[in-house]
């Protein structure tokens, strides 16, 4: 059994890998940290597991990795999709993923990182799955704003903090989340941010439309 922790500060991403995950028979959640202190704590008491920390916790690396080799375990960082990361940085790292990662590259890599092995996907790297005809389709019928809304999603953003990036009023996300939820298929937030987390073409979507946004922004 891979024992698992999840370190991410974004709830809804931090649930959906949870789900992911636990439907592979080798896959257990040991432990869900919200911060580094959780973190810490997880590592110390559950010794030789796979962690997924996300870089949104700002971790010290060198620090975090030398903490993980201590007691047996290893460190797979979870980056945004648009961060860039410095090559001696990620070779410390026992694995490396966009957060737009889809769940079946997600399994794999912390199985391979389970077996002793590195797994790398860089940010500027994408390979699209051209059987994932759900993932196409869905893409296709959603606007780019509803992208954009999904994106944020995904992020672990409310419905107040969505309307405040993308300059409109709360009400109106809500509108549009109900369209999204009928186009999707989903019922809430949680399974939108798991539907878009396991379709590939939808997570890179969904990145891709968060880059505009940080365009926009800047």
């Amino acid at each position: 059994m891979n024992r698992v922790i999840l370190a991410d500060n974004q709830a809804i991403f931090r649930a959906g890998a949870a789900r992911v995950l636990a439907l592979e028979d080798d896959m257990g959640i040991v432990a869900q940290c919200e911060d580094m202190t959780k973190l810490w704590s997880a590592l110390e008491s559950l010794r030789g597991a796979i962690a997924l920390v996300a870089s949104s916790l700002r971790p010290d690396v060198a620090t975090l990795v030398e903490k993980a080799r201590l007691v047996g375990s290893r460190i797979i960082l979870v980056a945004e999709n648009s961060e860039q990361m410095e090559e001696q940085v990620a070779q410390q790292l026992d694995g490396v993923l966009c957060r737009s990662v889809a769940g079946v590259d997600l399994v794999e890599c912390v199985r391979r990182v389970a077996r002793g092995q590195r797994c790398m996907q860089r940010a500027n790297v994408t390979a699209i799955h051209s059987n994932d005809s759900v993932g196409a389709r869905v893409r296709d019928r959603l606007t780019p704003k509803e992208m954009q809304i999904v994106a944020l999603i995904v992020q672990g953003c409310k419905n107040k903090e969505i309307a405040l990036q993308l300059g409109t009023k709360e009400q109106v996300i809500k509108n549009y989340l109900r369209g999204i939820y009928d186009k999707t298929g989903v019922s809430d937030r949680l399974e939108l941010a798991l539907f878009t987390i396991h379709h590939r073409v939808l997570a890179e979507a969904a990145a891709k439309a968060v880059n505009l946004i940080e365009m926009k922004s800047a």
